[in-house]
């Protein structure tokens, strides 16, 4: 069986491609590289590292998603989902110790993708999702709170927990400044009106121009020297980094695995998600784990680089697809964009406001939030609400990593749960309907069940869940058959657990002379009882292939039995 057919579609997309599609994907190419620009920069910042480090990521990964990825529009980069895992890894095991866990989940995306894990990634509940990444948006906007109103701590370090925030900002909330409070105000109100009369204009990049030309002459000419810039907190290097392997040990691997998981999880939901909602505005359909190949490739490269994870990003996508974009030639463009930014215009960064970017940031956790979709489900089955609050309020209270655990762990378990409900366990000692659980009637006479016989019928899959029902049913009913019939032509499949529970049940008959026999098995749980022994043990002629075969062999044992 091959392990995986890896067809990045931009070679399909090469096959026909014209002068025509070309002008498109630069066109598309440029407007996206001008979109990822202040997003970058807010990305990296936000995640505690120098902006020129989310520039360089969106130029390595978006030049690796685009190339070897499994979607035509894709486009990558960091993301704000990334900042409170980034930042939280900063602050524990510092930036070495990021390029670490980043490392490890580039390879752990790409075992994803050799694995064929592709198709099960979309399998996590939705709950989860909406609960995880409402969760960061609320955290991402707390982190902001500091710049948004221009605080003034006295040298007190903020802490990481979410209460501990607040509470220092609540305390320190008299030093609030007028200006941080102006810078950020017009910064929010730009985004949110530039899309209304400039539909080529991002609101983030229209509003970082105007805030900043509008604090460099205020300091020029007028003398405020109240607002921070990116200039006073950050040196920026206008280079691309040269390649680096961080040091690497087995103290690292072991201690960063659980944020290097979280990192992978995060980066293949997100991808698989934005790939998704492209397939549907563009009409194709992407290849899963090829894309998980190339995400993890772009994990591997951009910490080389000094770079944060990354991702599929659905705003740029999407504005690629909006602008022309239909090949991943205009995800090549967009990273030749910001390269070219970042060698020849980065230094002018240094100008932004601080209170603009966390105004940026500030609409990027509005949009992520997703609030209306949050409270919707609020009116879904009490097990779904259970699992996003519990996921939503981890992620704010403690951490990503442990949310994704721990709303996995509650998913499996009430999915167990709603299996287990769905699998019954009957007795029948009189008769039988053929037409019985069949769409359709079959106008036969009903099946008598001799004396001395019971038949007891598996409807739903015969796993750990429920493997003790046959003990409780027995015990309750409290007698002992000659002949026990185990219908099982609605069991899908069988676990291990199911398959001792069953042995135990059929040496336990054996001991008390009772005969068992099976009926009614499809061929994958055939097989699986014939490589586990237990069809030796009963015998080849108590294997019936339906009701009527089983009966009428019950028949004969009981009535051998009666001489």
């Amino acid at each position: 069986m091959k392990v995986l057919a890896f067809r990045p579609k931009l070679f399909d997309t090469l096959k026909n491609y014209s002068r025509a599609d070309l002008v498109r994907d630069v066109m598309a190419g440029v407007i996206v590289g001008i979109v990822a620009l202040p997003l970058a920069i807010a990305f990296g910042i936000a995640s505690g590292v120098s902006p020129e480090k989310g520039i360089v990521t969106a130029v390595i990964a978006g030049f690796v998603v685009s190339l070897l990825g499994g979607s035509r529009v894709q486009i990558g980069g960091p993301t704000g989902a990334f900042i409170v895992i980034v930042y939280g890894i900063i602050q524990q095991y510092g930036e070495k110790g990021l390029l670490v866990a980043t490392l490890m989940a580039g390879v752990l995306l790409v075992l994803m993708g050799l694995c064929r894990l592709g198709t099960v990634i979309k399998f996590i509940p939705y709950p989860i999702i909406v609960g995880f990444t409402s969760g960061i948006a609320v955290t991402i906007f707390t982190t902001q709170i500091a710049d948004l109103f221009g605080l003034d701590f006295a040298g007190e370090a903020v802490p990481g927990g979410f209460v501990e925030k607040w509470a220092l900002y609540f305390r320190h909330f008299g030093s609030v400044n007028g200006w941080d409070v102006a810078v950020s105000g017009l910064s929010i109100l730009l985004i949110v009106l530039t899309p209304r009369f400039l539909r080529r204009i991002p609101g983030s990049l229209a509003a970082i121009v105007a805030m900043t030309v509008g604090v460099w002459l205020l300091r020029t000419y007028a003398g405020v020297e109240g607002i921070d810039t990116i200039g006073d907190r950050f040196t920026i290097r206008a280079e691309l980094p040269a390649a680096a392997l961080p040091q690497i040990d087995w103290e690292a691997i072991r201690s960063l695995f659980p944020a290097a998981v979280t990192i992978a999880i995060l980066g293949a939901i997100e991808s698989l998600l934005s790939a998704t909602v492209a397939d549907g505005v563009i009409s194709d359909r992407h290849d899963s784990n090829t894309e998980l190949v190339a995400q993890g490739a772009a994990n591997l490269l951009t910490p080389l680089f000094g770079g944060i994870p990354a991702t599929g990003a659905i705003a740029r996508t999407m504005t690629n697809i909006n602008n022309g974009g239909r090949t991943p030639v205009a995800g090549l463009v967009h990273a030749v964009v910001l390269l070219l930014i970042l060698l020849l215009l980065m230094p002018l960064a240094q100008y932004i406001p601080m209170a603009c970017l966390a105004g940026v940031l500030a609409v990027v956790a509005y949009n992520m939030s997703g609030w209306r979709t949050f409270r919707s489900l609020l009116r879904n089955p009490r097990s779904d609400v259970a699992v996003l609050l519990v996921t939503f309020l981890l992620t704010v209270f403690f951490d990503l990593t442990v949310a994704i655990e721990v709303g996995l762990l509650i998913a499996c378990v009430l999915f167990m749960k709603r299996v287990m409900e769905t699998t019954e366990i009957s007795v029948i000692r009189d008769e039988i309907d053929p037409s019985a659980g069949l769409d359709v009637a079959l106008h036969e006479e009903p099946l008598a069940v001799p004396a001395g016989v019971e038949v007891y019928e598996i409807n739903g899959p015969y796993f750990f869940g429920i493997a003790t029902r046959f003990e409780e049913l027995m015990a309750q009913l409290g007698d002992r058959p000659r002949v026990r019939i185990i219908r099982m032509r609605k069991v899908p499949f069988i676990d291990s657990t199911g398959i001792h529970n069953l042995t135990t049940l059929c040496e336990m008959s054996h001991r008390e002379r009772i005969d068992v026999v099976l009926s009614g098995v499809n061929d994958a749980v055939r097989a699986t009882l014939e490589r586990s022994g237990l069809y030796r043990m009963l015998g080849p002629e108590n294997i019936c292939p339906d009701i009527q075969a089983a009966l009428g062999r019950a028949a004969t044992l009981t009535a051998a039995k009666k001489q």
